[in-house]
């Protein structure tokens, strides 16, 4: 297949176009670079720098069989700050870029859309069934992105996947995590077991968890990576199929911790505070129906997540170090 790969620059979809052209596929990258890096655009993808809403000059210069979109704003925190950042890039843009998809006859489209959608869950882990009640711009950008779907599929005939999921890590194919501002839990850890930063900050040790941390759903990139590739292969026309993906347990922060001890050999120094308003006590997603609809489960336990993001980290500093 021909395919569009937005926000290709970036980590999770540095990742998916590395998996997609190692599977034969032809791939071209748009990414504007606001958060993305040129150097991790796959080898052998076209590559063009541009906004999501000119998505349409890439399409109209020849057919493609499909688009897998990545590109959005992220940052929960910045999402309550600045709320038209979300609307304007993840919601017009997309639209813009939903447009030209049925102006060109594009038959498939693949969404990363985020369970942060869900908002805080009546049960555990969360099925697709669960009413979404975002808490955030963020998440309300990506579930309005999942309803235009819902109404491309009825009125044009797309075969539209969205693909719902929490924490991402790993690094795969030598693509991995970096973020200017960082946020996630792994990735800050490292840095700390490292002495790039301080201290991990854990916000809170009394939640009703076994350990009194908050508990989280981690997937490696590359078992992420596989399941939009199923989902390019599943999609029906007409149809918007939503699929959550997670390892339905979770890990809490302690136990993150403690595997970056075990797999770095190092101690990971932490700073222990109150809690943070907002953050629930735990958040896992049941992978149940991408069983059944897509042939994925999670095959990566939480070892090898933090192993392969901590090889990816030590190369970084190592390729940074020589450098300087």
């Amino acid at each position: 297949m021909r395919l569009l790969v937005t926000g290709g620059a970036g980590y999770i979809g540095s990742v998916v176009s590395r998996l997609l052209l190692a599977e034969g596929h032809d791939v071209t990258v748009l990414d504007d670079l606001s958060t993305g890096h040129a150097d991790a655009v796959a080898d052998g993808a076209e590559f063009v720098q541009a906004d999501i809403a000119d998505a349409g000059v890439v399409l109209a210069r020849q057919s493609y069989d499909g688009v897998v979109h990545f590109a959005a704003k992220s940052l929960v925190g910045q999402s309550v700050v600045d709320p038209s950042l979300y609307w304007r890039t993840n919601v017009g843009g997309t639209r813009e870029l939903l447009d030209a998809v049925t102006a060109h006859g594009v038959p498939r489209f693949v969404f990363s859309s985020t369970a942060a959608v869900y908002g805080e869950p009546e049960e555990l882990p969360i099925r697709e069934t669960a009413p979404a009640r975002p808490t955030n711009p963020y998440g309300a950008s990506k579930l309005a992105v999942d309803m235009m779907l819902g109404g491309e599929a009825t009125a044009h005939g797309l075969a539209a996947v969205s693909l719902r999921y929490f924490n991402v890590g790993g690094a795969s194919r030598g693509a991995g995590e970096r973020h200017a501002m960082e946020t996630h839990l792994i990735p800050i850890a490292l840095d700390a077991a490292a002495g790039v930063r301080p201290a991990l900050d854990i916000y809170g040790t009394d939640w009703p968890t076994p350990d009194g941390t908050c508990i989280r759903d981690y997937v490696h990139v590359e078992d992420l990576a596989r399941a939009h590739l199923l989902a390019l292969n599943a999609a029906q026309p007409s149809q918007h199929l939503i699929c959550n993906l997670g390892n339905g347990g979770g890990f809490s922060v302690r136990e993150v911790v403690e595997t970056i001890r075990e797999v770095t050999g190092l101690a990971v120094p932490v700073n222990e505070s109150s809690r943070r308003p907002g953050d629930p006590a735990t958040l896992v997603a049941s992978h149940e129906l991408a069983a059944d609809a897509l042939g994925w489960t999670p095959t990566a336990d939480l070892s090898r997540i933090v192993a392969d993001a901590w090889d990816f980290h030590r190369s970084r500093r190592t390729t940074q170090t020589s450098v300087s």
